[in-house]
């Protein structure tokens, strides 16, 4: 299956549990690249829209570039009201966006589905001088009790699991390489997220890796999260210490 496709049928999903980013990280996004009201983003891989939408917001101009058509629609459905948005079938690699036309990139939650070599040829092309890429994830905390035995979990019921994030939060060699002379701006921010049962199984259903219910795991999947959630939550909630993580440079 391509990685454009890994999210269909999923967007309801997505766009209902997938969570935001702190206001604290966009503020420094936008102050660190000294965007105004006449800038224009372009959102890579936009998905359903969330991370457009809290950058629509700040009163930019965001340009939503999502391959995958149950995504793109579903951002396009929520965001239609909003002049400001412009939503583009393309890919990474192939944004179909003009030359020197944008202020900065930014990829939430899906720079590791690119081609990171090719994906850097086109930010170097549709970016206007010195303009820069932000790579942000929302990460769970690899120090976590709680997140270890999710992660045992996932290894166990889903087949297709490589690491959260794709195994990203691991792999510093990787920015190294993608960013110009090795140079970005790393940041951290704390986005623990408050979830009642429904928000926690959602959450892990929204991932790429999770199993569907037509799958034979499915039903193994739901019960040893429901047994996660009962041993970790308190009064119907549950605390996933989460991390948003930011690199910032040129490329």
């Amino acid at each position: 299956m391509k990685s454009t496709e890994k999210f269909t049928d999923k967007a309801e999903v997505y766009a209902k549990y997938r969570p935001g980013y702190p206001d604290e990280y966009i503020q420094y996004l936008l102050e660190a690249t000294k965007l105004n009201e006449n800038s224009i983003i372009a959102d890579i891989g936009s998905g359903t829209g969330i991370f457009s939408r809290q950058l629509l917001k700040r009163n930019v101009t965001v340009i939503g570039v999502e391959p995958n058509d149950d995504m793109r629609e579903k951002a396009e459905q929520s965001l239609k009201q909003n002049a400001r948005f412009i939503s583009v079938k393309g890919e990474a690699e192939q944004t179909t966006l003009q030359d020197k036309s944008v202020d900065l990139v930014t990829v939430a939650q899906a720079f590791h589905w690119f081609e990171k070599d090719k994906f850097k040829l086109e930010c170097n092309r549709i970016l206007k001088l010195d303009a820069k890429v932000a790579l942000v994830w929302n990460s769970r905390d690899a120090s976590s009790d709680l997140n270890k035995e999710s992660e045992e979990i996932c290894q166990k019921y889903c087949p297709n699991f490589k690491g959260f994030s794709g195994g990203m939060d691991e792999t510093q060699e990787v920015y190294h390489q993608f960013f110009k002379d090795g140079i970005y701006d790393f940041k951290s921010f704390r986005n623990d997220l408050e979830l009642d049962f429904e928000g926690f199984l959602g959450r892990y259903l929204s991932a790429s890796y999770s199993p569907k219910k037509t799958d034979v795991e499915y039903d193994l999947f739901i019960t040893a999260l429901s047994n996660l959630f009962e041993k970790y939550s308190n009064n119907g909630q549950i605390k996933l210490p989460n991390i948003t993580r930011s690199y910032l440079g040129k490329v």
